[in-house]
């Protein structure tokens, strides 16, 4: 099957993964997909562009016609908990996988099809924060037993050691940490949580309208889950004269709309924006992580 891979996905593995790993699985990755295609008997309309940053999706169609998405992900980026995590939704608040219970090597995913250039990004601020409130609360529910899915305090952990040794200003990073650690010694959840989720996260579908797409999964409380989305069109916020205020009013906006304690969202939303300004710093993305540490400084 020949196709160019979408930029984005290029750019976000190379940096995620480094150039050589890559590189050896964009190789392979036309082949992947006609055995991926294959083996389900699958015809295929067309690449999605931009598309996903950890995977290739295609839009295809299944025997008898009916449409579906074929998403393939290399196996450095860990798509067999992405898989579980769809499993055990099925379909409710997520979109909806067609072959759950199948681990392909080749680490393709068969889905439900929804319309890929329709986000929550589309609509405007406050419905969109509405309806995302609204999807994100389906997925709030009791990971399945004897579940391989990391914790926040794992995850965290990791993303720890990597922020100590950032460009980042360092109170900020202290600070986050500090948030980190209080953060994780006092929760008190343990729900299956999507670990990504943001308005870009959700896209329109026929049966149901919003459905979440691309979990990160990962075990823990709410307000970790939320964080995320609290700092959702940042670009906009900077821009404002009232960002600061507003920033923080967002916060405990989405905080009372789904019962989460404000503090928790806060000091969550302020060690996710430090952590995730100390990646983009290391890939060489300056005006994205002064963007989030400006952000963060309002916290």
């Amino acid at each position: 099957m020949a196709f160019e891979p979408p930029r984005r996905l290029v750019t976000a593995l190379t940096e995620r993964y480094g150039a050589p790993a890559a590189r050896s699985w964009l190789a392979d990755l036309p082949d992947l997909a006609e055995r991926a295609v294959a083996v389900r008997g699958l015809d295929v309309e067309r690449a999605v562009a931009p598309g996903g940053r950890d995977s290739l999706v295609l839009l295809v169609r299944r025997p008898g016609a009916a449409p579906a998405t074929l998403k393939i992900a290399p196996p450095f980026a860990a798509p067999g908990p992405e898989r579980a995590a769809l499993a055990h939704w099925k379909g409710w608040g997520a979109v909806e996988t067609f072959d759950a219970r199948e681990t392909p090597e080749d680490g393709s995913v068969l889905l439900e099809r929804l319309r890929p250039e329709v986000s929550l990004r589309s609509l405007p601020e406050a419905k969109a924060l509405l309806e995302a409130a609204g999807t994100v609360r389906r997925l709030w529910v009791e990971p399945p037993a004897g579940h391989g899915f990391e914790t926040v305090e794992e995850r965290t952990l990791r993303e720890a050691a990597a922020m100590e040794s950032s460009d980042a200003p360092g109170e900020l990073v202290a600070e986050a940490l500090r948030a980190r650690a209080a953060m994780t010694a006092s929760a008190d959840e343990r729900l299956l949580l999507h670990g990504a989720f943001r308005q870009g996260k959700v896209l329109a579908g026929e049966r149901a309208p919003w459905l979440a797409v691309g979990p990160e999964p990962v075990v823990g409380e709410r307000a970790y889950d939320l964080a995320r989305l609290a700092r959702d069109r940042v670009e906009d916020l900077i821009a404002a004269d009232t960002g600061a205020s507003s920033a923080r009013r967002r916060i405990n906006r989405l905080a009372d709309s789904l019962e989460v304690d404000r503090e928790r969202l806060r000091a969550w939303t302020l060690y996710r924006a430090v952590e995730s300004a100390t990646r983009a710093l290391r890939v060489g993305r300056e005006r994205e992580a002064e963007l989030l540490l400006e952000y963060a400084s309002w916290l």
